[in-house]
């Protein structure tokens, strides 16, 4: 997905991603490190495309999580604190 920013990438995918709703954190973005300030359009963008607020994880918690992903798409986004997590649910019929 080189060259696709996120928020464009949610808007594609969410109309038809279901999102787990057997978990509190379906959508989570990495927390900033004190010091570091995030893009507040960027989160409005991805919560707008996505339907929910994120859960904000702390950096080395994130990290964690992320190895444990099923599939990580590349994009080419270049923001601070630019990555998500989505956890899928099941697709109604």
């Amino acid at each position: 997905m080189d060259g696709i920013p996120i928020p464009d990438l949610l808007h594609a995918i969410m109309p038809i991603w279901e999102l787990d709703s057997y978990t509190d954190t379906p959508f989570c973005m990495m927390q900033a490190v004190p010091g570091d300030s995030l893009d507040l359009d960027y989160v409005k963008c991805c919560a707008d495309a996505v339907g929910c607020q994120p859960a904000w994880i702390e950096r080395y918690a994130f990290y964690e999580k992320a190895r444990k992903a099923y599939a990580i798409v590349h994009t080419g986004e270049t923001r601070k604190y630019g990555n998500v997590l989505l956890q899928k649910g099941v697709i109604p019929c």
